[in-house]
């Protein structure tokens, strides 16, 4: 429910656009006045509606982010997806120009036939551009092409003072590497250029094997990441003793001009549609009902113990052609998985930490989630490298998500164990990502960011929106604490 006194001033006009608005794995409820434009004079109205009703604004795209980051209870939230056009399109050259409602499925679907894909990916194609470039995302290809944002060549957006700007890694460049990144809290993107990813393939080819810990995991991952142009691990979160991280590492590697005589096939959209049925008989859309009996101990311990022997046994050095679309969004094989976690919901535990210390941190970190009977319901891990945006969640060394099951008995739990281990990943030198992050303390990301990164962002903010009015549950949960302290600071 909204605040009394919030909705008590609210006008006819804003209750009309009263709305319940969850975060993309159900674990955090919220309602806010939700608004759609279509436009940029739309958004200029919008920022203009909230300085009169004295109400921030936070914006969101699809609401795939697994915390708080495109929630903003009890205010206004400017959903982008109506501005969702494609508005240069050269197939040429692989240069797009697009509005920021536009998703990563209209984006790959709009160019595959000509021979183009998206350079970064995140593991669902439902992201829309603003909030993939707002969050910064990486996909299974991170230390070899980096984040999305590292493919921009230029960017509009609309700062709270109804300013337009253009920003390009040459002109406003500090606001070019600040606004990407900054989850939403320094201007609404109205335009996006970017440059694609040639394809002479709408397959790749696809290398699997069983990895029995999770030291031969992080090595395995580190070694043949020079041979694939993808590379990502499964890994068993309640495997114990020898086992400690054991899983399955995939490789997948673009097929080049000769290597697909059926090219002009695999580059059809048709042929990219992801099933709609499991086993040819089992309707997808129904498969989150049945996986709910498996998101408790017992059941993903069968689930991981079953998926493991099929990896050693079965699939060990096997390769297989694999489309481009199945190879990369397995999170959107099963329609509205995320159901399965019950009315809980879930929360992604997110860390990235450097080479020479991610073995130690996890092994204990794993060990530390047995011992509080949460282990993880999946563990993946990636390969990463560092970037130059602001608020950057990449290390040169490793990630490691892992997802928990929330419920009203182990949801405190869940938040001290996340406590812990934020200890433990800043010990070793690591970072969070704000488009997974739901636990995290306004301490533990001051630690992380580092005063140098927080000055430049407290002074931006100042510049682009000086009444603070984009703001999101993110912000007031970790941001701007650190912000008030920092002044509290500077006065004494």
């Amino acid at each position: 429910m909204l605040p009394s006194s919030v909705m008590f001033k609210a006008s006819p006009m804003l209750l009309s656009h009263l709305a319940p608005l969850e975060n993309f794995g159900h674990s955090l409820k919220t309602v806010a006045y939700l608004f759609r434009p279509s436009t940029t004079e739309q958004i200029v109205e919008l920022f203009r509606l909230a300085e009169r009703e004295n109400l921030t604004i936070g914006l969101r795209g699809s609401g795939r982010t697994y915390g708080d980051g495109a929630l903003n209870a009890g205010h206004i939230v400017l959903d982008i997806r109506r501005m969702n056009r494609i508005l240069e399109w050269n197939p040429h050259t692989g240069v797009i120009k697009a509005e920021p409602g536009v998703t990563l499925q209209q984006l790959w679907q709009y160019v595959l036939e000509d021979g183009w894909w998206p350079p970064v990916v995140s593991g669902t194609q439902f992201p829309t551009l603003a909030g993939a470039l707002g969050m910064n995302i990486h996909g299974k290809n991170n230390w070899r092409a980096g984040t999305l944002g590292e493919h921009v060549l230029a960017f509009t957006a609309l700062l709270p003072n109804g300013q337009e700007i253009t920003c390009t890694p040459n002109e406003n460049s500090e606001l070019f590497y600040a606004i990407i990144s900054s989850a939403g809290l320094l201007g609404v993107f109205t335009s996006l250029t970017l440059k694609l990813k040639r394809l002479y393939s709408g397959n790749v080819r696809v290398s699997a094997w069983a990895v029995p810990n999770l030291r031969e995991m992080l090595t395995d991952l580190d070694q043949f990441k020079n041979e694939h142009d993808y590379i990502v691990g499964w890994l068993d979160g309640l495997a114990g003793g020898n086992g400690l991280g054991r899983g399955q590492i995939h490789g997948a590697d673009y097929l080049h001009a000769d290597e697909d005589p059926q090219a002009a096939r695999t580059l059809r959209l048709d042929y990219q549609n992801l099933p709609d049925t499991f086993f040819g008989f089992v309707p997808k859309a129904s498969l989150w009902f049945l996986m709910q009996f498996f998101t408790n101990n017992f059941g993903t311990a069968l689930v991981n113990t079953a998926k493991y022997a099929q990896s050693r046994f079965l699939e060990h050095q096997k390769q297989y052609i694999q489309s481009l679309v199945a190879f990369n969004f397995l999170l959107d094989y099963v329609p509205g998985w995320e159901k399965a976690y019950g009315p809980g919901g879930l929360i992604q535990y997110q860390s990235f930490v450097p080479l020479e210390t991610a073995n130690a941190a996890w092994a204990e970190m794993l060990r530390l989630t047995q011992r509080r009977g949460l282990p993880t319901s999946l563990g993946v891990t990636k390969r990463h490298r560092p970037d130059k945006f602001l608020f950057t969640h990449a290390v040169n060394g490793y990630s490691l998500a892992m997802d928990f099951k929330v419920t009203r008995s182990n949801r405190a739990k869940l938040q001290q164990m996340a406590n812990e281990m934020n200890e433990i990943v800043l010990q070793a030198g690591g970072r969070f990502y704000f488009a997974k992050d739901s636990t995290l303390t306004p301490e533990a990301a001051a630690r992380y960011l580092g005063p140098e990164t927080l000055q430049r962002f407290a002074a931006l903010k100042a510049q682009c929106d000086p009444q603070e009015r984009l703001q999101t549950g993110l912000y007031r949960r970790v941001l701007k604490p650190i912000l008030v302290t920092m002044k509290q600071s500077v006065s004494r």
